[in-house]
């Protein structure tokens, strides 16, 4: 799947989000390898949104491969497990992080 593809999935699975009782939080999603690339998504006033940018002022970063990010965003990866196993890496609030996983379940 091409990054353009997996933006597509994401602003999709954006739209199903229900974030009505998350105030505020940014993550900034770094995929690695051949089909790559960085975007953010962001909730505030309970709304999702997701763009292909760096997003400076962010509660945290996650690093992993488009496969297992997909898989997580599919919930067939436990994020847990993906970060105890080092498939995804966390710079900034793991807290924030974990809140993330959640919404996209």
């Amino acid at each position: 799947m091409t990054f353009e593809e997996i933006m597509k999935t994401v602003k999709k699975k954006a739209e199903e989000i229900d974030a009505s009782k998350t105030d505020f939080l940014a993550v900034q999603v770094n995929l690695t390898g051949d089909n790559g690339g960085v975007f953010y998504v962001e909730v505030k006033d309970g709304k999702v949104s997701a763009e292909p940018y760096e997003y400076n002022d962010r509660s945290c970063a996650i690093t992993m491969s488009p496969d297992n990010f997909l898989k997580f965003l599919n919930g067939k990866l436990d994020p847990v497990i993906a970060f105890t196993t080092g498939k995804l890496k966390v710079d900034g609030d793991v807290g924030k992080a974990l809140e993330f996983s959640k919404l996209v379940k």
